[in-house]
């Protein structure tokens, strides 16, 4: 391998309204699982995307408000809320509805993530964790949204090797990035300014690395924040619901047989 880590895929996602899908499972997703799922979301004040009660299986939700706060409210009851620059995480294991709202009235921007879980958590009870902005580690100019860098871990308990950071360099600035031993898969979505890496020079672009341990080296060209994702590959296939990502197709008829039982209950209104 060259001792620059060249980029293998490089788009600026297709944009629905207020919402960017920049990885989905059936395209990206296939070369960064277990980040199977990234949407950027970005709207004028009260503009943003409005979900009701929607299924999940199989995988776990990271949401990362930017710029507003979020009400969520999960099928089991629970209702919760995280503000801007927190962190909302949704372990959909064997099957849950959920749904969330922007309770804010400043302009929207903010991001949600899908994580394929290994056959341990793909069926697992669901569960939700709410990290308020004050808890979630900094280290430099790096936020610690999910795994450890730099000695400073999420709480998010999770079941994966992989690090989520949102990092916020100066013009001028460099930022490196060492992966963790067994770390092959790494990506990295560009929000603003212009960030050079690998000889490209992405803007509102994601770019995905190929695999292996070498290093990144991240320029900010200008004043630039971006995303960065980087794990252990995900060793299963991606076995594909409207709802769900498992890994054997067992795994998904429960989840779906689930999720069809919970959103009957929802229906006639006993939840």
């Amino acid at each position: 391998m060259s001792p620059t880590r060249s980029i293998t895929r490089r788009n600026a996602g297709h944009r629905h309204g207020p919402i960017t899908r920049l990885i989905s499972p059936g395209d990206e997703g296939e070369l960064t699982k277990p980040f199977v799922f990234l949407d950027y979301v970005e709207a004028p004040a009260g503009a943003g995307p409005r979900f009701g009660f929607h299924p999940h299986s199989g995988i776990a939700t990271l949401t990362f408000p930017l710029t507003f706060d979020v009400e969520h409210e999960a099928s089991n009851g629970q209702v919760d809320a995280v503000q801007r620059g927190g962190v909302e995480w949704v372990l959909a294991g064997g099957g849950i509805w959920h749904r969330g709202r922007a309770t804010s009235t400043e302009p929207l921007a903010g991001f949600q993530l899908w994580f394929s879980m290994p056959p341990s958590h793909e069926l697992a009870t669901p569960y939700t964790r709410f990290i308020q902005p004050e808890a979630v580690p900094r280290v430099g100019p790096v936020k610690v949204l999910l795994g450890s860098h730099a000695g400073h871990t999420s709480p998010i308990d999770s079941p994966l090797h992989a690090n989520c950071l949102w990092v916020q360099i100066s013009a001028g600035d460099t930022w490196v990035y060492t992966p963790e031993p067994g770390f092959d898969v790494a990506w990295v979505f560009a929000q603003s300014g212009t960030l050079s890496v690998s000889g490209a020079h992405l803007v509102r672009e994601l770019a995905v690395f190929e695999e292996g341990p070498g290093a990144l080296h991240f320029h900010a060209e200008t004043d630039c924040a971006f995303l960065f994702g980087a794990a252990a590959k995900h060793p299963h296939d991606l076995v594909l619901g409207s709802h769900s990502v498992h890994t054997h197709p067992d795994a998904l008829a429960q989840g779906v047989r689930r999720i069809m039982e919970i959103g009957e209950t929802l229906h006639k209104g006993r939840v």
